[in-house]
């Protein structure tokens, strides 16, 4: 048969009122649908939030230091307040760096252990300016200073949760709470 011929009788429709069988093609394992397998996803991110703001420590000790250089500065980090949202976990509290002393807000993703901590003062020291963040990608620890300019190279923030043995006596009874900075809206 001729190429051309051959093309003609491909090109060709078939005729009205002709039956084509029609066959599935042979199953493979990966053609199950996902509703015979179960969900795809069976982690709870939501219920991991309410977990962790009932099991998240409220002190946290570590240091920071910057990435241009300079000796490590101790920093302690409370968190006041620790309130699930869905999968986001509300944190408000306070950080102390060196001898500075600033409000702090932040949320952590129970999801994928995204934390996102902003100082609330004008000046932290030590290349802390305002408009910058720490960041870390595994929960609190380690954590990278995000400066608001690109002329700051940033530092390095790494915290340990603080025994409840460690933590001095609570304070007492009928004593008023210390006034701090007010605290900013994240947007």
């Amino acid at each position: 048969m001729t190429p051309v011929l051959s093309l003609l009788l491909a090109a060709s429709p078939v005729p009205v009122g002709s039956f084509v069988p029609f066959s599935l093609p042979p199953a493979s394992p990966l053609d199950t649908s996902f509703s015979e397998i179960g969900p795809v996803e069976t982690f709870d991110p939501v219920g991991r939030a309410a977990l962790l703001a009932t099991q998240l420590p409220r002190q946290w000790r570590g240091s920071y230091q910057a990435f241009g250089g300079g000796a490590p500065t101790p920093v302690e980090l409370r968190l006041d307040t620790v309130t699930a949202m869905g999968q986001m976990i509300d944190l408000r509290g306070t950080l102390t760096v060196g001898s500075a002393s600033s409000p702090v807000q932040g949320n952590l993703n129970a999801k994928s252990d995204q934390l996102e901590l902003i100082p609330l003062i004008d000046n932290l020291s030590l290349g802390l300016e305002p408009g910058g963040d720490f960041l870390g990608l595994q929960g609190f620890s380690p954590m990278g200073w995000n400066a608001p300019r690109l002329t700051n190279p940033g530092g390095r923030l790494v915290l340990d949760p603080v025994s409840a043995s460690a933590l001095p006596a609570a304070r007492p009874a009928g004593q008023p709470l210390g006034q701090g900075a007010p605290i900013r809206g994240l947007w």
